[in-house]
């Protein structure tokens, strides 16, 4: 099964971190809580602080194979300015490795230039900064190993399309259908 690290930074979207690391974890996917700041405990957009697993600098990457960035503000926009995770995604991306983005995130995958021909979503208001994407305003977009997705009240289709992607259709139609969706 695929190793899953998912990125916190101080005012990331709590909704879309949680819930997906809840999905990822009912589907026996295991997912690690990375702090890209020094200490493990990192604050949400509404003020709920959230212990993560591991900082960064603790963390091995080596087994990872799918990198999610959780949304929010200023989480993305602090997501955006980690150096050292922007590098991370990009060895991801030429690997062909799975890399999903969440709400205002996708902004970092835009800077990089990965969205580049290709298909994409976001919150409604950072479209220009997915640089050379094609912006659909769907709720989950699938563009080869880039996953991105709306909006926190859209996260349920964003981790079920993981889950799916990750683990196959039929893992995701039990963890659907154990969440009543």
């Amino acid at each position: 099964m695929k190793k899953v690290a998912l990125f916190l930074a101080n005012g990331f979207e709590e909704i879309e971190a949680l819930a997906t690391v809840d999905i990822l974890r009912r589907a026996q996917i295991a997912v690690e809580t990375i702090s890209i700041s020094d200490e493990k405990t990192v604050t949400g957009a509404h003020n709920i602080p959230v212990i993560a697993d591991k900082t960064f600098q603790e963390a091995d990457f080596s087994g990872v194979e799918v990198l999610v960035l959780p949304g929010g503000m200023p989480g993305a926009k602090n997501l955006n300015e980690h150096e050292a995770l922007k590098e991370l995604i990009t060895k991801f991306d030429a690997e062909g490795k799975l890399i999903a983005a969440i709400c205002a995130a996708p902004i970092v995958l835009g800077g990089l230039g990965l969205l580049k021909d290709k298909r994409a979503t976001c919150y409604p208001g950072f479209e220009a900064e997915l640089t050379g994407a094609q912006t659909t305003g769907e709720n989950v977009v699938v563009d080869d190993n880039i996953t991105t997705g709306r909006g926190p009240g859209l996260v349920f289709d964003f981790a079920l399309r993981l889950v799916e992607q990750i683990a196959g259709l039929k893992t995701r139609q039990e963890v659907q259908n154990g969440l009543l969706l």
